[in-house]
């Protein structure tokens, strides 16, 4: 069970990040904020740098949160600010399958936790983000957690089992 209740949850897409964030907001009774949906605009525009950290800068203000997302340009914020780091570090091919079905329910629409204007898509860059992420980016994620030790809560969730305890744990 955590104490803490400024948490940000990482992981490769489709690994769960924004549904475990809507399940621990509602469990901990904090809001949740999504970074999809609060950097993306109309169409899939990114947005700016600059704006995404004052964008988490207030966010990160406020006393409780749950943040889902990884952003490099605001993830050292993000982990100052944290009490918790949780890391969606899930198979590969699971979170491709996530994605696939993702799109089906959501196909020519925006998922609830992405900017109103964004459908739901699936193009090559995402995908091979998706299956590359564990070596391009899991070492560096681990380095940083590594880091944190001691001074963060830092919870690692492999499968939905470990998914689901972690949230049975809140009562």
């Amino acid at each position: 069970m955590l104490a803490s209740k400024k948490i940000i949850i990482i992981g490769c897409g489709g690994s769960g990040k924004s549904t475990l964030a809507r399940a621990l907001s509602n469990k901990i009774n904090v809001p949740v904020y999504h970074l999809d949906k609060l950097f993306w605009r109309d169409n899939w525009q990114m947005t700016s740098k600059p704006y995404q950290q004052k964008v988490i800068n207030n966010v990160i203000s406020q006393d409780n949160w749950v943040i889902d997302g990884n952003y490099g340009a605001t993830m050292t914020l993000r982990i100052a600010a944290a009490d918790t780091i949780i890391f969606l570090d899930r198979n590969r091919f699971v979170c491709l399958l996530n994605v696939f079905k993702r799109f089906i329910k959501y196909k020519g629409k925006s998922r609830p936790d992405m900017h109103d204007n964004c459908p739901e898509k699936i193009d090559f860059d995402f995908l091979k983000w998706i299956l590359t992420f564990p070596e391009k980016r899991r070492p560096s994620i681990y380095k940083m957690l590594s880091a944190s030790k001691g001074s963060k809560n830092i919870v690692i969730l492999k499968n939905s089992q470990q998914i689901r305890l972690f949230l049975a744990s809140f009562h």
